[in-house]
């Protein structure tokens, strides 16, 4: 079963193409990452996802529905989407900022189910003791972890990540895969946006170019060619394999 697809999906902001014809299909329970430089459509793609935008033309759909017939809570209920950026100037707690993931299934006010699923996702991520700071004292790196959990408190089959590892060290990006292979053993759907090649290679995932408005490729660690990356990327890259992982080291970007 397909958990995501697109026919025929074009976007473009003010008149100028984003995106453009673009047809995939991702698996149910997969875990897909989006790679390509600055500008070449990864999270407009996602937002089209998740349905927080609307294609020009095409459809998007989810476990074969188009996804903007869906309503709001219903689409909620599928689909959980982390930003790149998540501000609030208002001195809301931590559990306060995590329980609005809970928003889809609250009527009235938090059930005792909320509250609970709220501190497991905190805990699951590794913030519990965060529960009662004002999110907007946090760093950078705090916020986007209480976001994670937020996301993870909503409970959907997919999730979508932009650029999950920003301001994220290097302990809490470890702590953060750990995470999503727990996601993934638990059934779930990994939708991912990463800038970092070395990172991206060692993942076990499937993996989509972006280049120009079109997928350049899709696939497995395959589709880490010395062709792709230059066609993509602008650059030249040496691989070694040697030890069965790819390392990327660029050598120097080509003309502009």
């Amino acid at each position: 079963m397909n958990a995501l697809q697109a026919r025929g999906l074009s976007f473009g902001y003010n008149g100028k193409a984003l995106l453009r014809e673009i047809d995939f299909e991702i698996k149910d329970q997969s875990f897909v990452v989006l790679l390509g430089r600055n500008g070449s459509g990864k999270s407009t793609l996602l937002k089209l996802m998740a349905g927080i935008l609307k294609p020009q033309s095409g459809r998007m759909e989810i476990y074969a529905e188009d996804i903007n017939n869906m309503s709001y809570s219903r689409r909620a209920e599928f689909i959980g989407f982390l930003s790149q950026s998540h501000n609030t100037v208002f001195p809301y707690s931590v559990a306060e900022v995590v329980i609005t993931g809970r928003a889809p299934y609250i009527f009235y006010s938090p059930s005792k189910k909320d509250v609970e699923k709220a501190v497991e996702s905190m805990e699951r991520v590794g913030i519990i003791h965060l529960r009662d700071k004002p999110y907007n004292q946090l760093s950078g790196g705090e916020r986007q972890l209480v976001m994670i959990a937020r996301v993870l408190a909503q409970e959907p089959r997919i999730i979508l990540f932009d650029e999950p590892l920003t301001f994220l060290d290097i302990y809490n990006q470890m702590q953060f895969f750990s995470l999503i292979k727990q996601l993934l053993s638990n059934k779930l759907t990994i939708i991912m946006v990463i800038h970092d090649l070395m990172i991206a290679s060692r993942l076990e995932a499937d993996y989509m170019m972006l280049s120009e408005g079109k997928i350049a490729a899709y696939g497995g660690k395959e589709i880490f060619t010395r062709d792709n990356i230059r066609k993509v990327f602008n650059i030249e890259c040496q691989l070694d394999e040697k030890t069965g992982e790819i390392d990327l080291i660029p050598l120097k970007p080509l003309r502009p």
